[in-house]
């Protein structure tokens, strides 16, 4: 069952949490969900890290992380991609987009160029015989440690180039833990730095010399983000999150261009000494520099600590909408909140379902509907990938 807010439904509106049950599978307007991923299928013993875009022609592209191991996040992975020319009702075969070949790879982070129209991928990765503890130790040679690679599709995600590496140009000599996303990248449509592409990412340092941290902790957690202003073809390091202070530690984030052409900036905070699991900042200048540091959002305090996604429709006076599980104290109970004040605060719009839930991932369908493709299954959250079709005004 899925709990819709009525005032979402006719108007996304601020009223009040409403419960009125709607048939996960019915709708006069064709299907409301599928499930391209199911853990255990395809040779594959789970299915993780949901990505999801939407291309010129419409193709809903699903990428995930396929973990043949099991569901942890070392060993094996590949990133594999399902295609879906009905909006997401039906599924193509699968296919590997990037191949671990015993190795790890993974976080994917798609964005559609809106200069050729291509897909452009961009993709971490390490040896699968290391850990990401390890990592964060530093104990892992660069050669083996975490990479950042891209790639590009011409053909509407039928097939891409094979990865390319781009570590050295967005990273810094003293960070050992390196991701991406995950979930989709941005594309800026506004000013001068229309079209940019733009990836939130996060990283761990090292510890000051004469430390006797690890760099283990929580606290050399922060976040970044990369660009390319040239379709892909070159990337730079944009804003830095290195204050490294223990109170607010950002971690896997996610990105959304508000209507003013600013970037809306979420993170997951990993442990962080502040009250809240929740982080935010903005950027006035298309990701370079952040215009604050990151600071807890208390308006998602339902929010465990776990990755989220953030969009905002094209459509005139459109929300900036958050999705994420809702029980502070467990990945389950999938939400959608909304922001009718870029991001200042938020009200939870519907629950999509009490099941246990993780990490999710939203696109823009067409002018009346959005997708959300997340982590969910009935007895843990990591059984299947499911693909959710929401209507919009």
């Amino acid at each position: 069952m899925i709990t819709l807010c009525r005032r979402f439904l006719v108007g996304l509106g601020l009223l009040g949490l409403c419960t009125v049950p709607v048939p996960a599978h019915a709708s006069p307007l064709g299907c409301v969900s599928s499930v391209p991923y199911v853990s255990g299928q395809g040779g594959y013993a789970a299915y993780r890290i949901p990505a999801v875009v939407v291309t010129r022609q419409g193709t809903v592209l699903a990428f995930a992380e396929g973990r043949r191991d099991g569901v942890g996040d070392t060993g094996d992975i590949d990133v594999v991609l399902r295609r879906s020319t009905d909006g997401g009702c039906t599924w193509g075969p699968p296919a590997v987009v990037t191949a671990g070949r015993g190795d790890t790879r993974g976080n994917p982070a798609p964005v559609i160029d809106p200069r050729t129209g291509e897909v452009v991928l961009v993709t971490c990765g390490n040896s699968g015989a290391v850990t990401q503890a390890q990592i964060m130790r530093g104990e892992v040679s660069p050669e083996r440690g975490r990479r950042v690679f891209t790639q590009r599709s011409r053909d509407d995600g039928r097939s891409f180039t094979a990865p390319r590496d781009i570590t050295a140009g967005v990273t810094r000599p003293d960070w050992r833990w390196y991701a991406t996303g995950p979930g989709h990248a941005v594309a800026l449509t506004h000013g001068p730095r229309a079209g940019r592409l733009l990836v939130p990412a996060n990283h761990s340092a090292a510890p000051p010399a004469g430390s006797r941290d690890t760099g283990q902790e929580p606290r050399y957690h922060g976040g970044h983000a990369l660009y390319s202003d040239d379709s892909g073809r070159t990337w730079h390091l944009g804003f830095v999150d290195d204050g490294y202070d223990g109170v607010t530690d950002a971690d896997e984030t996610a990105a959304a261009e508000l209507a003013d052409g600013r970037l809306y900036l979420s993170s997951r905070d990993q442990g962080g000494t502040a009250p809240g699991n929740r982080l935010d900042s903005y950027s006035s200048d298309g990701g370079r520099t952040l215009d604050r540091p990151y600071a807890v959002q208390p308006a998602l305090n339902d929010v465990p600590v776990v990755q989220g996604s953030v969009l905002r429709p094209h459509a005139p006076g459109a929300p900036l909408l958050f999705s994420a599980p809702s029980v502070p104290t467990a990945r389950r109970a999938l939400a959608l909140w909304s922001s009718t004040d870029a991001g200042r605060t938020f009200t939870r719009l519907l629950t999509l379902s009490d099941r246990p839930a993780a990490y999710s991932d939203l696109t823009q369908l067409g002018p009346g509907t959005v997708g959300i493709l997340y982590e969910t299954g009935g007895q843990r959250p990591y059984e299947s990938l499911e693909f959710r079709r929401l209507p919009l005004p």
